[in-house]
């Protein structure tokens, strides 16, 4: 289960700092359940990945970057500190066998691509 400390720290200053192809990345891989979406630790051997390392390979900033992206994604760009993130606490403490934690976080996830969705179309209409 998600806590409100998670969800306050996700909305506040990982999601406003996600850009589309990095959010829509990281849905797909907790859709599928990809073994690629790791915990414990930043990057195992490329293409895989934690939650910000996954939004860094997708970020203009940082994309250049492999082993290192999702530290400079957290400090550079999202302005946090990544041993004191409650997201990256909470993602590593979990692991990849609670499904719930993963869902809940992927119907998060969706909810702020259709958000996106919604807000491009009053913009453009």
């Amino acid at each position: 289960m998600l806590t409100g400390d998670f969800i306050r720290e996700l909305r506040s200053s990982w999601l406003p700092n996600v850009n589309d192809a990095g959010l829509n990345r990281v849905i797909e891989l907790l859709e599928k359940q990809s073994p690629l979406l790791v915990h414990g630790r930043f990057t195992g051997a490329v293409p895989m990945g934690c939650l910000a390392t996954h939004f860094g390979w997708h970020h203009p900033s940082v994309s250049h970057r492999t082993s290192d992206a999702g530290i400079l994604w957290l400090t550079r760009v999202a302005g946090l500190n990544p041993a004191t993130s409650k997201v990256i606490l909470d993602w590593d403490q979990c692991g990849p066998q609670a499904w719930s934690f993963r869902t809940e976080l992927c119907d998060l996830l969706r909810e702020e691509r259709e958000a996106r969705h919604v807000r491009e179309c009053a913009l453009a209409g």
